[in-house]
């Protein structure tokens, strides 16, 4: 069944072991929560077709709002995905690589650093650290750990949050504020608190009753939505979009030189379907490629914030060839046209395991495996052999049987 706020998602009659599905790993599809797809809803409310956007995702590990602003953006927009602890920051960087869109950049910074950035974003999305209240339907855990003083702290923390990143924020531009807390202090109050400290106007957005979503206003009438598991299927969640009223004064790139790279073009061009790219080669021997229209984005953001990946890994050169990085097996970008292994799901379960996958004359050289169609990883036929690339901390380590 369709999930009625977001047209791209469906509920699954159970839950298989999505490990074990080939399709998972090319990225094919995210699963997320039904309820905080509602972010959809919103963003199609407000987008109304426009072009060319600079979005930040705050607080985006694991990836599941990321993936569907994604989705939602022309390739001329530019997402930031951010995430400031580092072992999350690298699920999201697993997770974003899976999705496959080059105008996604992942970066690890404190909410602070995008202050220097004043008037950037056009959209910044918040889902915000919270005391957890909505998901006990979900995990009993939350509820041993809920308490009145974690809710005041996790108040103190979101609008310390909110205010770090406000400037950052373009006048007119839209803040979406999210929670998946029940408590009025981490919700309606944030709102009011927005409200006090800037020029803002609330947002409202159509909904149907029945989704059983319940619209809120606050004490100084902001609008907000909140999702009880008792009237809509789906998990405690609150979100809430607010505009930007006042002036912010809009960082524009200096000008700059082209920082393409003509020997990483020359050498990696070929991996690539037939766009406008630039090709870079970093500091640190990292070699990536953008899409054109952002290299003005990556003139302006590495001068203030640290940017774990920027559009897409492209590998790296060894005395006698390229060696072509696991993402681009990943992205939409990829060519179509390179050689490829098409495997059956068992084959694709093996691969996955870095497993031999029983496979016989397959001409010599660098081969994408695929599966119905979608990129997996890279292997390497020898003649008598092939050789798995797949890296090692994307192995699956669960038996297939």
């Amino acid at each position: 069944m369709r999930v009625p706020w977001c047209e791209n998602g469906w509920y699954l009659s159970e839950r298989p072991v999505f490990t074990l599905d080939p399709a998972y790993h090319a990225g094919a599809y995210y699963v997320q929560e039904a309820s905080s797809m509602f972010l959809c809803h919103i963003l199609k409310g407000t987008l109304a077709g426009k072009t060319n956007l600079r979005v930040l995702d705050l607080c985006a590990a694991p990836g599941g709002k990321s993936t569907l602003i994604a989705s939602m953006l022309d390739k001329d927009s530019l997402l930031v995905s951010n995430e400031v602890i580092r072992s999350r920051a690298s699920i999201l960087d697993e997770n974003m690589a899976r999705w496959g869109y080059m105008n996604t950049w992942v970066s690890g910074n404190d909410p602070r650093d995008f202050g220097r950035l004043s008037g950037y974003f056009d959209i910044i999305v918040v889902d915000a650290p919270c005391s957890g209240s909505g998901l006990f339907r979900k995990d009993v855990r939350a509820l041993d750990e809920w308490s009145e003083a974690n809710v005041e702290l996790c108040g103190g923390r979101q609008q310390r949050i909110l205010a770090d990143v406000w400037p950052a924020l373009k006048e007119g531009g839209i803040l979406i504020y999210a929670t998946c807390s029940y408590s009025i202090r981490e919700d309606e109050q944030i709102l009011d608190w927005i409200a006090d400290e800037y020029s803002v106007g609330s947002i409202q957005v159509a909904t149907d009753p029945e989704w059983g979503i319940t619209q809120v206003s606050s004490d100084k009438g902001m609008t907000g939505y909140r999702f009880f598991p008792d009237k809509v299927k789906g998990e405690g969640f609150f979100i809430a979009a607010l505009r930007k009223n006042e002036e912010a004064e809009s960082l524009r790139p200096a000008r700059f030189k082209s920082a393409n790279d003509k020997k990483t073009e020359q050498n990696t061009s070929y991996l690539l379907k037939k766009n406008n790219y630039v090709y870079l080669k970093t500091s640190n021997e990292d070699f990536w490629a953008i899409n054109a229209a952002h290299e003005p984005d990556i003139q302006i953001l590495q001068k203030e914030i640290y940017i774990r990946n920027t559009g897409l890994k492209l590998g790296a050169p060894s005395a006698k060839e390229w060696l072509p990085a696991h993402e681009v097996a990943l992205s939409m970008a990829a060519n179509t046209d390179l050689p490829g292994l098409d495997l059956t799901k068992e084959q694709a379960l093996r691969f996955l395991k870095r497993e031999d996958m029983g496979l016989a004359d397959v001409e010599k050289g660098w081969v994408m495996a695929r599966y119905q169609g979608m990129g997996l990883g890279w292997a390497k036929s020898l003649g008598n052999r092939i050789n798995n690339y797949l890296p090692k901390h994307w192995r699956i380590r669960m038996d297939i049987e």
